[in-house]
């Protein structure tokens, strides 16, 4: 399928459909473009407004029969207020001080990684990546992609997060941390230090990628008010859920 936009066409393919990561008995499928050449940020522009997220050079969007579950939101920076429980967050991680460095991986940022999947995701696709794999996810960006870190005052890294920046805002691509201090709610700490960073940068909007109704591993994005979701009347504020 190809598609016309501004002054370059655009060709999407559909992927084979694979058991949802998401949600019990359902299955998954995508609609993918390659990112590539000297348009590459112009299409990553266009295609994440319109709710696409990136993985490598490829440009994806969920298109499973049946199944509109996944919402692509994005937090409205300039109104966002941190709640209590969130204020809370931010204190209790006061001693971790953020780093923004270029997209390259390192043996450290890896080592934190792969405790992160056996402690948080074990079951997940990204199970059994090893150091090319992770070398591979990091690096291999047509775009603006740069990584934040988030050290202690022992200089230990203790959270990472792999973004994606444009001319409207910061993509949170994926984060992981240090998962056996749960107590410290390190997922949402990230969020809050890259809403702050969205802010510093004179920019709009955090986008967060796709948040699924009834997904344990989601929910906690609903946290960020307000919240809005891309759908068939484009960006519009969620409801907010108690």
């Amino acid at each position: 399928m190809s598609v016309q936009s501004r002054n370059f066409p655009i060709s999407f393919m559909v992927t084979t459909e694979v058991p949802c990561p998401y949600l019990p008995d359902r299955m998954e499928r995508k609609i993918i473009t390659e990112l590539s050449g000297s348009q590459a940020t112009d299409l990553f522009e266009l295609l994440s407004r319109a709710g696409f997220r990136r993985s490598h050079s490829i440009a994806y969007r969920p298109a499973c029969a049946g199944c509109q579950a996944c919402v692509p939101v994005r937090i409205d920076v300039a109104n966002f207020h941190a709640s209590r429980s969130l204020r809370r967050v931010l204190a209790r991680n006061a001693d971790l001080v953020s780093e923004i460095r270029p997209a390259h991986p390192t043996q450290e940022q890896y080592q934190l990684f792969s405790r992160y999947l056996d402690l948080r995701h074990n079951d997940g696709e990204m199970v059994g990546m090893g150091p090319q794999d992770y070398a591979s996810m990091i690096a291999d960006s047509p775009i603006d992609t740069r990584m934040i870190e988030f050290r202690d005052g022992a200089r230990n890294l203790i959270a990472a997060c792999l973004t994606d920046w444009s001319s409207d805002g910061i993509s949170a691509v994926y984060s992981f941390f240090a998962a056996d201090q749960a107590r410290n709610s390190l997922g949402s700490f990230v969020v809050l230090r890259l809403i702050d960073l969205v802010r510093q940068s004179g920019l709009p909007y955090l986008y967060l990628g796709y948040w699924v109704k009834g997904s344990a591993k989601m929910d906690y994005k609903r946290r960020f008010q307000p919240l809005e979701g891309y759908g068939r009347d484009g960006w519009t504020a969620l409801p907010r859920e108690d």
